[in-house]
């Protein structure tokens, strides 16, 4: 990586001053960015590079060896293998490339690394050779909550259960921490974690099975469940070659592009999928989202509509979900009351149901159950006048949290102080992602203060 950005001088001299590290962490993103669209251009040749069989068949008379060895092939078959053969080699690339995006998350020395390799020699029976590196993993990647599950198995093993409870305690801990992804959304991206394991058994299985479409969808599953939406994207375009036009593979490659930011492909894309299943509840959700963030709000509104009236009844939890992005606060309160009921112990249904009766101009109750220590207790105590803001946004540690931080104050400053909770719903729109919750509420409620 370093010899390719030595070979770009220019940009590499416009680039002075960043540090080796910056320079190639820059570098690698934007060699990313060229070899997702490359591989799109692969995929649906355009008018500028040559369309159907000519652009390949330019290429292929490139690579003359290459015909000759394949000289018994109809010309049809031929450029066939060369664009898939072409297609995946792209892939790949991109893979190793999106492990230079991030330098750190190729060094031996990350948490998720010292994991995997524990993983190995525990099932190899080397125990205390796996424990050591569990222990490295979890000093290194003291927010990666599965080592310290893995590392208080062995310590139970090895009868250390003093230790074993503390890291069993801290691996609760972390995992309360981490959000549960909104019931509206693709099943896939309803799922929460780094899914180290599971990147690598797939990725395992795609060297192996490289034939089928199901490795690639599974191992762009676990990338775009880890966020990873440009690793995610290349294997969807892959399985593609193997599922042409299957709509749930569309879906999640529209998915990938909307959380790469390319929000105007993935309306195009998610309404390809529309146009053949009109009744399609996630396409609905994914460009809603999309039109969300290319600031078509009335659109956004529309494809919402339209998925909270497909949601059936028993699904209580995504109606309050959707409800909720549109703040229609009279239809979310029912369905935040069924939710309840199904899990009493979720905080955030209990967060937007006091939520809804403050919008609603309804009385909540005085007791306070929760005590302010773990999110979001700390914005329910901000609703019974427990907290102050300052406290709470002290408590905000994270972009995410923040903006749910922001977004409450502005529902209790409305009937007092219009222009406070303009100005909080305004940072929630500035500082959060599109996907968010609170995001879509607080367009919708800075649409009804000025319409």
């Amino acid at each position: 990586m370093s010899f390719l950005a030595q070979k770009h001088y220019r940009w590499n001299s416009s680039s002075f001053g960043i540090g080796d590290a910056g320079l190639l962490k820059r570098f690698a993103s934007s060699m990313l960015d060229r070899w997702c669209r490359k591989l799109d251009e692969l995929a649906n040749p355009n008018t500028e590079t040559g369309s159907g069989e000519e652009y390949y068949w330019n290429i292929a008379k490139k690579h003359n060896q290459w015909i000759s060895g394949n000289s018994r092939m109809g010309k049809a078959a031929l450029l066939s293998q060369l664009k898939w053969m072409m297609l995946e080699n792209w892939s790949r690339k991109l893979d190793q490339l999106g492990d230079h995006q991030e330098p750190e998350a190729t060094e031996v020395e990350t948490g998720e690394a010292f994991y995997l390799r524990a993983r190995t020699m525990a099932r190899a029976g080397k125990f205390r050779h796996a424990a050591s590196l569990l222990a490295r993993a979890t000093t290194v990647a003291p927010t990666f909550p599965d080592a310290f599950e893995a590392f208080g198995e062995l310590l139970d093993m090895a009868g250390e259960s003093d230790l074993a409870s503390s890291m069993h305690v801290t691996h609760r801990k972390l995992r309360r921490a981490i959000r549960r992804a909104a019931p509206d959304r693709a099943f896939v991206l309803r799922r929460s974690g780094r899914f180290a394991d599971e990147v690598a058994a797939f990725s395992t299985l795609v060297c192996h099975v490289d034939n089928r479409a199901f490795p690639y969808l599974a191992l762009g599953s676990a990338y775009l469940a880890q966020g990873a939406a440009r690793k995610a994207y290349a294997n969807y375009i892959v399985a593609l070659r193997y599922k042409p036009g299957d709509l749930d593979l569309i879906n999640l490659k529209a998915e990938a592009l909307s959380m790469m930011g390319r929000y105007d492909e993935a309306v195009t894309t998610f309404g390809h999928v529309l146009e053949n299943r009109a009744e399609d509840a996630n396409a609905l959700s994914g460009r809603a989202i999309a039109y969300l963030a290319l600031g078509q709000v009335a659109n956004a509104t529309a494809d919402w509509r339209r998925q909270l009236a497909l949601l059936t009844s028993d699904r209580a939890s995504a109606r309050a979900c959707v409800a909720l992005r549109l703040a229609d606060y009279a239809a979310a309160l029912p369905e935040l009351e069924r939710a309840l009921e199904k899990e009493p112990n979720d905080p955030y249904w209990s967060l937007y149901r006091l939520t809804a009766l403050q919008r609603l101009g309804r009385r909540i109750s005085t007791s306070c159950p929760q005590v302010p220590e773990n999110w979001p207790a700390p914005l329910t105590a901000l609703h019974h006048g427990r907290m102050s803001e300052a406290d709470v946004l002290q408590q905000a540690e994270s972009r995410e949290r923040r903006a749910e931080a922001l977004f409450q104050i502005g529902v209790l400053s409305l009937p007092r102080d219009r222009a406070h909770a303009r100005h909080c719903w305004r940072l929630v729109v500035d500082q959060s992602a599109p996907a968010l919750i609170e995001h879509a509420a607080a367009r919708h409620e800075l649409a009804l203060l000025d319409p």
